[in-house]
């Protein structure tokens, strides 16, 4: 033990001073061994629970964007369709009014005339005068009538003629 004498010697103190620092070091050192481990440990266990909340925030986000794009492609499909469905319509109007000037009839019209035959044929077959008509009619008259319309539909136009003396415009030359 140091006397009172070395006590009060300056470099004795200095002395004193450092080896309660150096003492007062290794007691932090090893106290940090032992509270390292668990302040460690306790760091650990934090950050598993932020990644966790983290991924739920990222999941919920992901979510949300995937049903706002699922909403959108809804939209722009409906839209889109719609568009081409205008589009298809005033088409359609255009080719019926370019075919009704040219006269050529309408798929209704083919309708109506297919009903209508359909109905003529009926008539025709329920009639009794149609089931006699092929024995009354002689095949001379059915001879005698197709060669004169035969005759009436290749009858020959004549051209006027031309007068002697006028030139003729395929000869002529400019």
């Amino acid at each position: 033990m140091p006397t009172d004498k070395e006590k009060d010697n300056p470099t004795d103190r200095i002395k004193d001073s450092a080896q309660q620092i150096w003492l007062a070091g290794l007691g932090a050192f090893a106290k940090m061994q032992e509270e390292g481990s668990k302040a460690f440990e306790a760091l650990v266990k934090d950050g598993a629970t932020v990644q966790k909340k983290t991924q739920q925030a990222a999941g919920e986000t992901l979510a949300q964007a995937q049903a706002r794009m699922s909403s959108f492609a809804t939209d722009f499909g409906t839209k889109a369709a719609g568009g081409w469905g205008k589009l298809e319509n005033i088409f359609e109007e255009r080719v019926a009014r370019a075919l009704e000037k040219l006269g050529v009839p309408t798929a209704q019209d083919v309708a109506a005339l297919k009903a209508r035959i359909a109905q003529l044929e009926a008539q025709l077959q329920s009639s009794p005068k149609a089931a006699e008509a092929p024995r009354r009619t002689p095949a001379r008259k059915a001879t005698a009538h197709k060669t004169s319309s035969a005759a009436e539909s290749t009858a020959v136009v004549k051209k006027p003629s031309r007068r002697a003396g006028a030139p003729s415009s395929a000869g002529t030359k400019k």
